[in-house]
């Protein structure tokens, strides 16, 4: 089985936002879209599923006032307790409303560090990975939707061309 893919390159977000659901429509694969800056709505018109980034974000949010809050009993009351402005040092509870930024703090440090290496781990950037752009023209100005050729090699080249795509190339993908 070959693995053949068509790179179709585009020159205007526009044009391409409608090849992807034109693409869509005539029920092609699209694999992949390689764009020099964000477009709105692509992952919406690719059909691609929420990101459940946010979920991750709350739970490592919910570890970090976690961890915040056994810290701060554990060194406030039980380890090293001492007599600040008068507060006493046998209760938690009475000492919380002084340890709020501390833990607010560590919330914050935890979803936003562990949010960033699930992210790249999700993404599979791994430290010096080669890049994986199948063109250098869309680092800058060219957009590039990569779309899997199954024994319709002529028949996608002509309906790409139709779709407003300024190069069409078929490539067999290792």
């Amino acid at each position: 089985m070959s693995n053949k893919v068509i790179y179709a390159i585009y020159n205007d977000d526009d044009i391409l936002m409608e090849a992807v659901k034109t693409t869509r429509a005539a029920h092609h694969h699209i694999e992949e879209v390689f764009t020099p800056f964000p477009v709105h709505g692509l992952d919406k018109a690719m059909g691609l599923a929420p990101t459940r980034l946010a979920i991750c974000s709350f739970l490592y949010g919910c570890v970090g006032i976690s961890f915040a809050t056994w810290m701060m009993y554990y060194i406030m009351i039980q380890d090293w307790p001492q007599d600040i402005g008068g507060k006493p040092s046998f209760s938690y509870l009475q000492n919380m409303p002084a340890f709020v930024p501390i833990m607010f703090e560590l919330t914050v440090f935890f979803a936003a560090h562990l949010m960033v290496i699930t992210f790249y781990m999700r993404s599979r950037l791994w430290p010096f990975k080669q890049a994986e752009n199948p063109d250098v023209r869309t680092t800058d100005d060219h957009f590039l939707m990569e779309v899997a050729v199954r024994d319709n090699e002529a028949e996608l080249v002509s309906f790409f061309q139709s779709t407003g795509a300024i190069e069409v190339k078929v490539i067999d993908k290792h």
